[in-house]
């Protein structure tokens, strides 16, 4: 999604503006990880709310995404983990926040980087247990509609998912134009990051206060796998947002509140 798209969500959704009084409040920053076949502009309409509240907002584009070019060749789940070390750099006390497949990096960063982290945020997420990659969690999830919809081009190292099929799958309740523009500029996601295992640990993953944020109506990552992961992956508070997979766009002020809720 790019500029021109959220400014047309914003005004559809009567976003609006205003300061708030900041003063006395404990400021966090909060780092936002997009999911596959999508890029960090899908949170133009969350970050300003968060700024709002005087918090540190962070927006990592993973490679591969959006405007950025690099190879697919070149591109590892290892790749996604260090962007979003690199972006965490030396800060404590982080939320982190993933998307849908960045369930697995914010998994494998928190991992990594444990003492720098005070909570982890999966939205509508992948939620894996060591050795789980992309994957493999989708196969455990009769109700997805992506795999009718998706071509693996091992040549090319990328995953492709069906036009026609875009707007069921990740926005089924935006506007139309939101729906044809999400349609119209999709790419091919890289593969290899999606088949990677995640390697986890109790002592370090295990440590990280989660949050969970089911999405109801959603065609990517269905409720019913939503609510299987939580319950095997030691979740310690979950919200429901009656929305398709792509909340950001639908729902992006109850969305802000939540994690605004998570951030204090």
């Amino acid at each position: 999604m790019k500029t021109a798209l959220i400014i047309m969500v914003m005004s559809l959704l009567g976003f609006g503006k205003g300061d708030p009084q900041t003063a006395g409040k404990e400021l966090k920053t909060i780092v936002l990880i997009h999911g596959a076949w999508s890029d960090a502009s899908s949170w133009d309409a969350v970050t300003p709310l968060l700024k709002k509240q005087g918090h540190e907002v962070i927006t990592v584009n993973l490679a591969g995404h959006g405007k950025d070019t690099t190879s697919f060749a070149g591109i590892s789940f290892r790749t996604y983990v260090d962007q979003v070390k690199a972006a965490i750099g030396s800060r404590r006390d982080v939320v982190l926040v993933g998307h849908s497949f960045a369930g697995l990096v914010i998994s494998q960063v928190a991992e990594e980087i444990p003492t720098q982290l005070s909570k982890l945020i999966y939205l509508a997420a992948a939620l894996p247990h060591d050795g789980e990659s992309l994957l493999s969690l989708a196969k455990q999830d009769p109700g997805s509609h992506i795999g009718k919809s998706l071509t693996v081009d091992q040549e090319n190292g990328q995953a492709i998912i069906a036009k026609d099929a875009i707007a069921d799958i990740f926005a089924a309740d935006a506007p139309q134009p939101v729906q044809q523009y999400l349609t119209s500029h999709i790419r091919p996601e890289p593969l290899i990051p999606l088949a990677t295992p995640v390697q986890l640990t109790e002592q370090h993953f295990g440590s990280i206060k989660k949050v969970y944020i089911h999405t109801v109506n959603d065609n990517a990552i269905s409720y019913g796998a939503q609510q299987h992961m939580v319950k095997t992956g030691k979740v310690d508070k979950v919200y429901t947002l009656t929305s398709s997979h792509t909340p950001f766009i639908s729902m992006p002020n109850k969305l802000a509140d939540i994690i605004i809720a998570e951030s204090k």
